[in-house]
């Protein structure tokens, strides 16, 4: 009988032990994707030191929350912690991107191959809304919305290669799905706006030409 007492005790010190550390890492998550979605915003704001200084905490959050689940893989594992790490890949590959700087790589952010992939397919996601933005700029820079959506275009190429089960790769087969969506939307959003910014030119180069021949 004693030997029972003590060894559920010993088990429910380690119960307590673990769900102390699940509850922490349930916490930092959602304090992690706060810091994730506090950059992206200011990146999309053109922010660039306040989206730098974001992703600087996020960085240090995502260190600080892995080492709270380190004894406890299943925990590391879990969807809320890999969905926090996801953001983190989301927030700096967006930046990235955007600002032409060269792509975080998993080793990097020390994350794991399926979040940093499923992270890449919503940054790829994110580069829509910063393209429309360019676009409804009276001063839009139209080279800079192609180079954009090069990028989501090569993205949906690599991503599609990764025919795996779900099991493996966290769903990425349906937000790759969501990723060829969002890009044709903005291909044809793109293209329908160079249609007519060059009619314009085409009719402004034509008015000229006829007050040149009044003149």
């Amino acid at each position: 009988m004693n030997d029972l007492s003590q060894i559920s005790d010993s088990i429910r010190q380690a119960f307590v032990t673990k769900n102390a550390a699940r509850d922490n890492a349930i916490a930092r998550s959602r304090e992690l994707i706060r810091h994730c979605a506090e950059s992206i915003r200011a990146t999309h704001r053109r922010e660039w030191d306040a989206a730098q200084d974001k992703l600087s905490t996020a960085h240090q959050a995502a260190q600080e929350l892995k080492a709270g689940v380190a004894d406890y893989p299943d925990l590391y594992f879990t969807g809320y912690t890999q969905d926090a790490l996801k953001e983190v890949v989301e927030a700096f590959a967006t930046y990235a991107i955007i600002r032409d700087e060269p792509l975080p790589t998993p080793e990097s952010l020390s994350v794991e191959h399926a979040a940093y992939l499923n992270g890449l397919a919503e940054a790829a996601t994110e580069l829509r809304r910063f393209i429309l933005d360019i676009l409804r700029r009276k001063d839009g820079d139209s080279d800079e919305a192609e180079r954009l959506l090069s990028w989501m275009d090569a993205i949906y190429d690599e991503l599609v290669t990764f025919d795996f089960p779900d099991a493996i790769t966290s769903g990425l087969r349906r937000q790759t799905d969501i990723v060829r969506g969002v890009l044709e939307r903005t291909r044809g959003d793109l293209t329908t706006t160079l249609r007519q910014e060059r009619l314009q030119e085409a009719l402004q180069r034509f008015e000229r030409q006829i007050q040149d021949n009044q003149a």
